[in-house]
């Protein structure tokens, strides 16, 4: 896999309360690893205390967890057995752990939260908030999770037209979010990254601001997913840039 990631203040906030988190492994030789990937983004949210120490700590209590139980295991050769949990397990220990650290750490603070565990083409997702993951093919982006915000609870309840919904006043208000204390309620998703296909994880701030269309020719005209994040983020910009802009985009070979 190849991968790329960047994230922009914007030009409308003083302060980046984005965070994003990146590792990547690879090993080969005796008894090979498949491809290990942790792709992880949140946004802190506005008009909270200290977003940008929320969404840094949550990104940082989920990497240390899922690396614990997962990629650490595998390099250790643990055998799988009863007492470990399933990969969707793990990722909802790791975001009820962050959840129960940005409340404690920061009251009043909250984050979104976007994490993708790739084994190979295999993406194990978890989410909660309205930062999404998209599949990006040439024919276009389509959408994996679900946000959690007022809007698009009225959008499936057939209160509000998708339409009504990108205009609606109260469209960045969120009813569930890391760091509101208790147990958290976290969607989970596993999803083939096909062969010439990617995976894009993105905050608002990106697909608030640009429409899929231009989102998918950027990508697939990019020469790198390095270049694509850096021409999303620039795109978002010479949108108005309004909100933080983050992006992680991970590219699964034509050929594996």
């Amino acid at each position: 896999m190849r991968a790329g990631w960047s994230t922009d203040v914007g030009r409308q906030r003083q302060h980046n309360e984005d965070a994003l988190l990146v590792v990547e492994a690879n090993q080969d030789g005796d008894s090979p690893l498949p491809p290990f990937g942790l792709f992880i983004l949140a946004d802190g949210m506005g008009g909270h205390r200290s977003g940008e120490v929320a969404s840094a700590l949550a990104t940082r209590m989920v990497a240390r967890h899922i690396l614990q139980q997962v990629y650490l295991a595998a390099l250790y050769q643990r055998d799988h057995d009863a007492e470990q949990l399933p990969l969707k397990e793990v990722l909802v220990e790791a975001v009820n752990l962050a959840n129960a650290a940005v409340a404690t750490a920061v009251p009043g603070g909250g984050t979104t939260l976007i994490c993708a565990l790739m084994l190979g083409a295999q993406a194990y997702i978890a989410n909660v908030g309205d930062s999404r993951a998209y599949l990006v093919s040439p024919e276009g982006l389509e959408q994996i999770t679900r946000d959690h915000s007022l809007v698009d609870r009225l959008v499936e309840l057939g209160q509000l037209t998708e339409a009504q919904a990108v205009n609606h006043p109260q469209k960045n208000v969120l009813y569930r979010a890391v760091g509101q204390g208790g147990v958290l309620e976290v969607d989970t998703f596993i999803h083939a990254i096909p062969p010439g296909h990617s995976l894009l994880l993105c905050s608002d701030g990106l697909w608030g601001m640009v429409d899929r269309e231009e989102m998918t020719r950027i990508i697939t005209t990019a020469r790198s997913p390095q270049a694509a994040c850096d021409a999303l983020v620039a795109a978002a910009n010479q949108a108005g840039g309004k909100d933080n802009i983050s992006a992680i985009l991970v590219e699964v070979p034509g050929e594996l």
